[in-house]
């Protein structure tokens, strides 16, 4: 019978049962990463890619979980902590990725604040806005930009860079975005590292624009390639 890859439950960590026999091989458990968004279909169907393409490979390594909560900033935070609680998988990392958009600064600040309260040994909250949206993620596999753009501005760019690649506009629900964007996904963690560097020491609110999403995918980047 295969061994079951899902990591043991909090309530079960502690019990005598559980302890390994000398002469039972050792089994590594995958690492478990919940992946949290803001939005329900465009943030999730690219998170999809990512965890599609690692599966296919590694997936006794790492173990993605998504989740489209369809709230913002510190009421997408909260949520996401009540569903660690309560959850029998013990993650050891947690994204919430955000948009900043028009929200009001101090809550998207706070998020980032809580994201360091609420980390520990066992749990590692991340807070990965984007300024103004992950739109701006997207556009960085193409180019570096440091202009201050409307949201809306970036889809007329994307729908541009997109028509070069011989597919249609650019649309908030695509389900193949990570597909398309994956041969310049180092490109754009290079593009959003140098937006990190110009906005050092600015709180997220002000980093106009920039983009965290990156610290993820560089996170998983061994097991994309």
């Amino acid at each position: 019978m295969a061994m079951s890859l899902k990591p043991p439950k909090k309530g079960d960590l502690k019990k005598s049962w559980l302890k390994p026999r000398r002469d039972t091989p050792k089994k590594i458990q995958p690492e478990y990463h919940l992946i949290t968004t803001e939005g329900i279909s465009t943030e999730p169907a690219y998170f999809q890619g990512v965890k599609t393409t690692i599966n296919s490979k590694y997936r006794g390594r790492v173990q993605l979980d998504i989740i489209g909560v369809g709230d913002n900033t510190l009421n997408l935070l909260q949520k996401v902590k009540q569903k660690v609680a309560k959850s029998s998988n013990i993650y050891k990392h947690v994204w919430i990725v955000y948009d900043t958009d028009d929200f009001p600064a101090q809550n998207i600040d706070k998020v980032v604040d809580l994201c360091h309260t609420y980390s520990n040994e066992e749990t590692t909250y991340h807070a990965l806005w984007s300024n103004q949206c992950i739109e701006l993620w997207f556009l960085l596999h193409f180019s570096f930009i440091h202009s201050n753009l409307h949201r809306q501005e970036y889809w007329a760019k994307l729908s541009s860079c997109l028509a070069k690649l011989n597919t249609s506009e650019y649309k908030k629900n695509r389900f193949d975005m990570y597909q398309l964007l994956e041969p310049y996904m180092e490109q754009a963690i290079s593009n959003a590292k140098k937006l990190a560097n110009i906005n050092k020491g600015k709180k997220a609110s002000q980093s106009t624009p920039g983009t965290e999403v990156y610290r993820l995918i560089e996170k998983l980047l061994p097991y994309l390639k």
